[in-house]
């Protein structure tokens, strides 16, 4: 499966997810590189995802990138599948500090 039809998957998933609120990002020269490539409000939490083939790997920008939003208390995943996605979405369901 190709990397644009993971990512159409994940969004399908994500615009029937309630609390959810979710775009992709866009390259191109008005782009910033090493955005991750779909952003998500999730109840109220910052999260990315950075998708990838199952055989992808991160480019050092990218690393820096999702190290730098973990920095900033969001959550960022690099994920190969839809079924990821929920299965990430499920444990942020549960409130750490409750």
């Amino acid at each position: 499966m190709a990397e644009r039809d993971i990512v159409a998957a994940i969004l399908r998933l994500l615009k029937k997810t309630p609390f959810c609120f979710a775009w992709k990002t866009h390259g191109g020269m008005y782009g910033t590189a090493g955005i991750p490539d779909v952003i998500v409000c999730y109840r109220g939490r910052f999260v990315a995802f950075e998708v990838k083939t199952p055989s992808g790997k991160l480019t050092k920008l990218q690393e820096n990138t999702m190290t730098r939003i973990q920095n900033a208390k969001g959550q960022a995943f690099k994920v190969t599948s839809a079924a990821e996605v929920a299965a990430i979405l499920k444990q942020l369901e549960v409130d750490p500090d409750e």
